[in-house]
């Protein structure tokens, strides 16, 4: 099976190869200007040799001389020899050849352009002659009257040009490949560094991975938040962002302090810790966090924040534990009953029927007493049966619950979700407090309703709470009854805030507590 290349590899192949195209076009370029250079250097050597030996008193008066070149051509060759030139012709004005480096060509014509020089300028061209391809230059001699007494041509071919060039080759070699080299170099650091960043994936493996984890993040049903070393929230998924009470445009790449975020889970993920299934209250939803410090490979990335939303199941388990109650309290009813039936059958028996009937009628009219005032006071379906249940709960557990004659609801001044909450936590809260106070064990509930407010008071017998108690008691995690514990009360204490109304902790007479919610009605 082919290997695919990684991101790193790819990046790697794909700067040497840029490198490569770059260096291979600054060395092209390079060497058309060195060549160039060379060229026009050529072309100013030429011509001032030419310009010196058209200038030398020597010159003009072999030219005057009978044999110009037994003169000229020892002189030609000394010269040509000093400067490195390749051929030095002094001609007459007719091209004929005084001198030449090939003795052999010396009276024949000159090849080459002269009309330019004739006419008292200076000719240069790249021409092709007896010694090949040359920058050639020819210049006139004149005479002390200013008269042109002859020409003067000096070349340079163009292979000694190249050869000139080529000797700079090694050290244009040299720095083209240390400049290879060097880029080579700092591409494969950077391939070094992004292959431990992206752990050697490829293209294709980081596509098909992004897809399905943020397929993921979006499915599961809890929520994720992902926080980096710096505190800046890197991740949060749909699910997160709803039991945080954040709309899906807020943008969550800041830091944790900037963002709208609930106080205890802003607190959670300040404070770094590791935490299994902690209660954090969010607005009026119940979370279950776990946060743990993510590291690899020996470093510390951040920290995770997992949610659940124990909202529904905090509320299915109240349920659960209300017919638990009153499934025990009709047990031990069904219990009394039947004691109380044998009894009243006994005394039937006994030929005391006017007390068996008393004995019966009580009981009944008891029980009828406390269903007539909660039912007839409380016209909310919902509350009227929770507090009916809330008295069995209590009687069960050796508890005299009462409904205050005063109470009063018409209607749906609040949801019932929220009136719920708040009276059933404050008397699941007192049940809790007289359970294990001595007797007289009694909690009182008062539920009124006016044109405001839903005033709700519930007093106990219980032990009471000092100031320090009473100033912490709704606030989450104040607790008396041991871990995982302590959200009732801070959930009434967020359904009031919620409304804008107040709650507050008082000694009863006699002993226990007076806790008392008072709600404003919406208008």
């Amino acid at each position: 099976m082919t290997r695919r290349w990684s991101i790193a590899g790819e990046l790697f192949a794909l700067q040497v190869l840029v490198v490569t195209l770059l260096v291979a076009s600054g060395t092209a370029g390079a060497v058309l200007l060195a060549r160039s250079d060379g060229h026009d250097a050529a072309v100013e050597e030429v011509t001032a040799v030419a310009e010196t030996i058209a200038l030398s008193p020597v010159v003009v008066e072999a030219l005057r001389s009978s044999d110009p070149s037994a003169l000229l051509q020892p002189y030609a060759e000394s010269v040509r020899d000093a400067t490195e030139t390749d051929f030095i012709v002094v001609m007459a004005p007719d091209r004929t050849r005084y001198t030449h480096p090939i003795p052999d060509l010396i009276g024949q014509p000159f090849a080459g352009t002269v009309a330019g020089a004739l006419a008292g300028g200076t000719v240069v061209e790249q021409y092709r002659g007896s010694l090949g391809e040359s920058v050639r230059t020819v210049v006139p001699v004149r005479a002390g009257d200013g008269s042109i007494v002859g020409l003067v041509s000096v070349g340079i071919t163009v292979e000694a040009i190249n050869r000139k060039l080529l000797h700079q080759a090694p050290a244009v070699a040299a720095g083209t490949t240390a400049a290879l080299l060097l880029a080579a170099a700092g591409a494969w650091l950077l391939s070094r560094r992004l292959r431990r960043q992206t752990h050697g994936l490829g293209p294709s493996e980081m596509t098909r991975m992004y897809e399905y984890y943020d397929a993921v993040l979006h499915a599961v049903r809890e929520g994720l938040v992902v926080v980096d070393r710096d505190g800046r929230v890197a991740l949060m998924n749909d699910e997160g962002r709803r039991l945080l009470g954040l709309s899906e445009d807020t943008p969550v790449d800041r830091g944790v302090d900037e963002l709208d975020l609930p106080a205890e889970a802003a607190a959670l993920l300040t404070s770094r810790r590791s935490t299994v299934d902690e209660p954090v209250l969010a607005g009026d939803r119940v979370l279950v966090a776990s946060q743990r410090e993510t590291r690899f490979e020996g470093r510390t990335l951040g920290t995770v924040l997992t949610l659940r939303d124990h909202t529904e199941l905090r509320a299915l388990t109240g349920e659960l534990d209300s017919v638990r109650g009153l499934t025990e309290a009709l047990q031990a009813q069904a219990h009394e009953a039947a004691n109380r039936l044998h009894t009243v059958l006994t005394m039937v028996e006994l030929g005391r029927t006017e007390d068996a009937i008393r004995l019966a009628t009580d009981e009944l009219a008891l029980a009828q007493q406390l269903t007539d005032q909660v039912v007839g006071a409380l016209t909310e379906p919902a509350l009227a049966a929770l507090l009916l249940g809330k008295s069995a709960q209590a009687g069960e557990r050796g508890v005299e619950l009462s409904v205050d004659e005063l109470s009063r609801v018409d209607g749906e001044a609040l949801p019932s979700r929220d009136l719920l909450t708040v009276v059933g936590n404050l008397v699941d809260n007192a049940l809790e407090a007289v359970a294990a106070a001595p007797p007289p064990r009694r909690v009182s509930v008062l539920v009124r309703q006016d044109d405001n407010e839903v005033l709700v008071r519930v007093a106990d017998t219980g032990p009471g709470m000092t100031p320090e108690q009473a100033a912490s008691a709704f606030t989450r995690g104040w607790t008396t009854k041991g871990p995982g514990h302590g959200i009732g009360l801070a959930l009434v204490r967020q359904v009031t805030e919620r409304y804008g109304g107040s709650y507050e902790v008082t000694p009863a007479t006699g002993g226990g507590a007076v806790l008392t919610v008072r709600l404003p009605v919406p208008s």
